[in-house]
């Protein structure tokens, strides 16, 4: 059994774009509503929003983030700075190489998909001092 996180969506394509190609996952299943991503030991559903809920939703580009929620997704990936020209082409943010911090050997990098779902990228890094 692998982790499996579940995002939703306002426009399902535009983020299974999005985190298929910045991730590097795999189309794993796909049906009425949702997609089913997969690879590096997890799986990630993305879940379009019932349309009476996503007509309420507005979506600025460049997207805002939201920060309003209490879960930020994390995920890991082989290079950072390797994504970077892929979520500016998908339409999403990374923040500034300057923001990225150190922890339990990984660097850590926060960014905001197209709709300003705020995740964070991490890259092994080598053995570093625990954060205080």
């Amino acid at each position: 059994m692998v982790f499996q996180a579940v995002l939703y969506a306002k426009e399902l394509r535009v983020l299974r774009e999005f985190y298929q190609a910045v991730l590097s996952l795999a189309f794993a299943e796909e049906g009425r509503g949702f997609v089913l991503l997969s690879g590096r030991g997890y799986e990630l559903s993305v879940v379009q929003i019932p349309e009476a809920y996503a007509a309420e939703i507005q979506i600025a580009s460049p997207p805002v983030a939201r920060e309003d929620t209490p879960i930020k997704l994390s995920f890991p990936v082989p290079d950072i700075a390797g994504t970077r020209p892929e979520i500016a082409r998908l339409g999403g943010t990374l923040q500034p190489d300057a923001s990225a911090w150190e922890w339990r050997g990984c660097r850590h990098l926060d960014g905001t998909d197209p709709e300003g779902n705020v995740f964070q990228l991490r890259e092994p890094c080598g053995p570093s001092v625990p954060a205080t």
